[in-house]
């Protein structure tokens, strides 16, 4: 009886220690908001990210802040929250095996879209591959034994992946930014990674170089594979520990001799659609986030028929909806986004591709949507 009360804690204290390894890395590095010498002696880029940083549009008082403030969650819904993603009654996971596809990548003109799962897609534009939220890793976590599992295979290995000539990444939230997945990334691409302000303090913590790291504020651009990025607004938060808002969180718009896309990284409605679209659109194609929402946090992701909404204010041509069928992250059934886009893009008469992960689709003729996920739940 002693021995079991001395090694049950020593055991537990095991089990932790063993689900905790690589943590601090994989919450990656807090990027100072002010210039110092003690800074700049430990990172090479941290005086201009500092100084980008404090001179920000989007940067007050000490974080950085959305044009419309959201409430990350409705006052008093937190238990709700807690107690629907535990105990649901909705079917969060498919019943059958999800259909992956073995991508193509062997034709680079026009536009194309592979959607690999949640938000990873590669977009082929005007001769240029472009890598957008990058997440290879089973679980969406800083930990490889805790948080939401995959609920479908990649449909290829990272070292599969063709020549990049750019990485783009939303924010800094673990499904969209993974530290094995972007180590991977830096030792087998020589593709730049084109970040949010701040992002690019995890980069250089995990040994990205510095001159393959591009860091934009909301309406700046650069330009790599022949290709204009620019970072756009969105309405969401950052954060990969305690301290939120750190980093910056945009949208993305990829402009090519050709062709022009909008992808809306993470974010809830607002009303800025329209003026991305003025600014930078029409687009030929619109990747939008439309899952995991929920009603105690609709500021922060968008719901089915706001990324209609949202796709067609911008002057979308073709709507992939993505962010949803990879992770289980709100209390929503498995198969509820793609239903509500679908009803809601025939509705409004918008051009819809539903792919499986793996679909190639090219823009100028999407495959028809055929419910394929339906079969599954």
């Amino acid at each position: 009886m002693r021995l079991r009360s001395v090694f049950a804690p020593l055991a537990v204290a095991a089990g932790l220690a063993w689900a905790a390894r690589g943590l601090p890395p994989a919450f990656g590095a807090r990027p100072p908001a002010h210039p110092s010498r003690r800074t700049v002696r430990r990172l090479p880029g941290a005086l201009d990210r500092a100084d980008r940083i404090a001179k920000s549009g989007q940067f007050r008082d000490g974080a950085f802040r959305n044009v419309d403030p959201p409430h990350l969650m409705k006052p008093g819904t937190t238990r709700e929250a807690m107690l629907g993603m535990i105990f649901s009654a909705r079917k969060r996971r498919p019943v059958r095996p999800v259909p992956v596809l073995r991508p193509d990548f062997t034709a680079r003109d026009g536009l194309h879209v592979t959607w690999l799962g949640h938000s990873t897609s590669v977009v082929e534009i005007d001769g240029a591959r472009v890598l957008l939220d990058p997440v290879w890793s089973d679980r969406c976590s800083p930990s490889a034994l805790a948080g939401p599992r995959r609920l479908h295979p990649m449909p290829l290995p990272i070292e599969d992946l063709p020549r990049l000539d750019a990485i783009v990444v939303s924010h800094d939230h673990y499904d969209h930014l993974d530290l094995p997945t972007v180590r991977a990334l830096a030792a087998r691409q020589d593709a730049p990674f084109l970040v949010p302000l701040g992002v690019g303090a995890h980069l250089e913590r995990w040994g990205v170089p510095v001159r393959r790291i591009v860091e934009l504020d909301w309406d700046e651009h650069a330009e790599a594979g022949g290709i204009r990025f620019t970072a756009t607004a969105a309405r969401h938060f950052s954060g990969r520990l305690f301290a939120r808002d750190a980093t910056l969180w945009s949208s993305w718009v990829l402009t090519g001799p050709r062709h022009r896309l909008f992808y809306s990284g993470d974010t809830g409605y607002f009303p800025g659609y329209a003026a991305i679209g003025e600014a930078y659109g029409p687009f030929d194609a619109t990747i939008m986030q439309a899952g995991a929402y929920a009603d105690p946090w609709p500021d922060i992701h968008m719901e089915p028929e706001d990324a209609v909404t949202a796709h067609r204010e911008a002057g979308g041509g073709l709507l992939i909806p993505v962010h949803w069928a990879t992770f289980a992250l709100a209390m929503h059934s498995w198969s509820e986004p793609p239903d509500r886009v679908w009803a809601a893009a025939r509705a409004r008469g918008v051009a819809l591709a539903v792919p499986r992960p793996g679909e190639r689709v090219d823009v100028a003729d999407p495959p028809p949507v055929d419910g394929w996920w339906q079969a599954l739940v």
